[in-house]
């Protein structure tokens, strides 16, 4: 056969389709990966390559999808990808080019995943092998490091590096199709770029069309329709007709790699060549996709006045309802309005106990007191979908910023009922939900983290939040202060940071209060000092140490935090809208 390059110059080329699912439909092997059968069954594998070439198609993958030292032991992993490689390479013969298939390798605790790439890779270079497909990538993760590596080593090798994205426009990782492809592109070593896997030919069509200019060789590999689960098992019913339709809508888009993914067959592949035979359907302008004018987030008197320098306004903490019954919350609420709260910011859910939910209490507050809202979304309790779904419907309320945060986890003795989703991280959520900025909302929001002062290490959780604003946060609140440790940690934060800083402030209202601060919540440390000051005082004499402290580390933290957040301990607004008169008074009665 010709160099690929050459190949491509002529016109398209036509990959096989899915070997999973084809060969769990003639096995039917039911949750079985296929790559074992490499050994258990090189028959099989090599009537299914046998079954895509007599179809029609230029270019095979071999079956090494899943192969790598995560998933089976290093002396299996190098047999099986030697295995999938000469039952590819014999059955190809000199009638198609046979590509190297390496899947996405996800992180475990501390491996060193580059390492595992570049195994897989060094397998398949010693077979001889001169053509790698990077396939169903959800991220950008060392694809330089691998391309150089495959060129250094081979430099006449052909590298298709392929991302996973949903029709929405991003990975499962969150990250956006249009940067991935500006990434991949900017990358010499890297021939071709495409999209497999998640999304069918018509939402790849749409993707495409919302995509801008792509300078190298554009690929597509559909899955073949939305998929259904039938008795425990996935099926894919998209007609071979109609799947090779959008196959050569594709083409005119400028594609010139084809192939299928999940649910296609032999059928697809064969519909597909024969389409591609025909006239080119009428031709989609890919490119002509204007960038909607960049839209500045609602300028709301909250972030207004965080960011003048001359004023630090108040962030006010407010726990929803465990019941129904806002009545209470709504009254607390007026209260620290009245008493000057710039902005009341509602816990998702805290401790993993079950309230009210956040965003719902802020819109309810947003519209019937007018007042700016902040919820907490944790990344504990939704999947992707549910959270866009949400903040779709927090920006059409005219919320104009969200809290991102991690999220407690379900208490032990509640996972058997209750479940953890943590699709995302706080970090890459903050990245998902930039994405939405950019491409889905009207109107974006302004996205804040955590930053906990607290931290043993507080090294790291610094460059956390340096990663978290390189992805989109603008501001930060702090976990209260209340050690001379925290304090220079967030003298230490205010040089690193480049966003807005909300300092912490939780008062202490008793003896008890503080231990239990200390003991039992996350990311809280109460001074020894401060502890002691509370021995053997009555209730009234708690409030008033409360109100001194709060207004103490007020003071001290002033010229490192553009505002303050204050977390109200058991509903008492009254307390908390005392502290927040002696702060603006800017006195404080003693040292303590």
């Amino acid at each position: 056969m010709k160099p690929i390059r050459e190949y491509l110059q002529d016109g398209p080329l036509v990959f096989d389709g899915a070997m999973g699912t084809y060969y769990a439909a003639r096995s039917r092997s039911i949750h079985q990966g296929c790559e074992r059968a490499n050994r258990t069954a090189p028959e099989e594998i090599a009537a299914i390559h046998r079954a895509y070439l007599a179809a029609g198609c230029g270019a095979i993958k071999t079956n090494t999808y899943a192969v790598n030292r995560l998933n089976f032991s290093g002396a299996e992993c190098a047999s099986l990808l030697k295995a999938g490689y000469e039952l590819a390479r014999q059955t190809a013969g000199e009638n198609a080019y046979v590509f190297a298939d390496i899947g996405p390798i996800d992180p475990q605790g501390d491996m060193d995943i580059l390492a595992e790439y570049l195994f897989v890779v060094d397998c398949f270079l010693a077979l001889g092998a001169a053509h790698f497909l990077l396939e169903t990538l959800g991220n950008d993760r060392f694809l330089p490091e691998i391309a150089r590596h495959i060129k250094e080593k081979q430099p006449e090798a052909f590298l298709l590096v392929s991302f996973a994205v949903q029709p929405d426009g991003f990975t499962r990782d969150g990250r956006l199709l249009r940067e991935l492809m500006q990434s991949a592109t900017a990358v010499p070593e890297i021939d071709a770029v495409g999209l497999n896997c998640l999304s069918g030919g018509r939402q790849m069509v749409d993707l495409l069309e919302k995509l801008g200019p792509v300078e190298k060789p554009l690929s597509a590999m559909p899955v073949a329709g939305y998929p259904t689960v039938r008795a425990n098992r996935v099926f894919y019913d998209s007609d071979p007709r109609y799947f090779a339709m959008q196959a050569a809508t594709l083409r005119a888009q400028g594609v010139i790699i084809l192939g299928g993914c999940c649910g296609t067959t032999p059928e697809h592949i064969a519909a597909m060549v024969e389409a591609l035979r025909l006239p080119a359907p009428r031709r989609i302008k890919r490119f002509s996709h204007a960038a909607a004018a960049p839209v500045e987030p609602r300028d709301d008197s909250f972030w207004t006045a965080l960011c003048d320098d001359s004023r630090k306004p108040f962030a006010v903490e407010l726990d929803p309802p465990e019941n129904a019954d806002v009545s209470r919350f709504m009254e607390h609420a007026r209260q620290l309005q009245h008493c000057g709260a710039d902005v009341i910011t509602i816990a998702d859910c805290p401790v993993a106990r079950v309230r009210i939910d956040s965003s719902l209490l802020a819109c309810k507050l947003h519209r019937e007191l007018g007042i700016d809202v902040l919820p907490h979304m944790t990344c504990r309790d939704r999947n992707l979908n549910a959270t866009q779904a949400l903040l779709l419907g927090l920006c059409a309320e005219g919320i104009g910023s969200v809290l991102l945060v991690t999220g407690d986890p379900v208490p032990a003795a509640s996972r058997d009922e209750v479940k953890n989703v943590y699709h995302f991280n706080s970090r890459k959520l903050i990245k998902y939900v930039d994405g939405l900025n950019q491409t889905l909302l009207p109107t974006p929001f302004r996205l804040f983290a955590a930053l906990n002062l607290n931290a043993r290490n507080f090294r790291i959780q610094l460059d956390l939040a340096r990663q978290k604003e390189e992805v989109g946060a603008v501001g930060f609140l702090t976990q209260p202060i209340l050690t001379e440790q925290a304090f220079e940690n967030l003298q230490l934060a205010r040089e690193t940071l480049h966003g807005r800083i909300l300092g912490g402030i939780m008062p202490v209202i008793s003896h008890r209060n503080a231990l239990f601060m200390n003991s039992e919540i996350a990311g809280i440390t109460v001074d020894e000092k401060v502890i002691a000051l509370y021995e053997n005082a009555d209730r009234a004499r708690g409030e008033e140490l409360a109100v001194d402290i709060s207004a103490e580390v007020a003071k001290r933290i002033a010229p490192y935090v553009d505002g303050y957040y204050l977390i109200t301990p058991f509903g008492r607004t009254e307390l908390v809208a005392r502290i927040i008169e002696r702060i603006r008074q800017k006195t404080v009665p003693r040292e303590l």
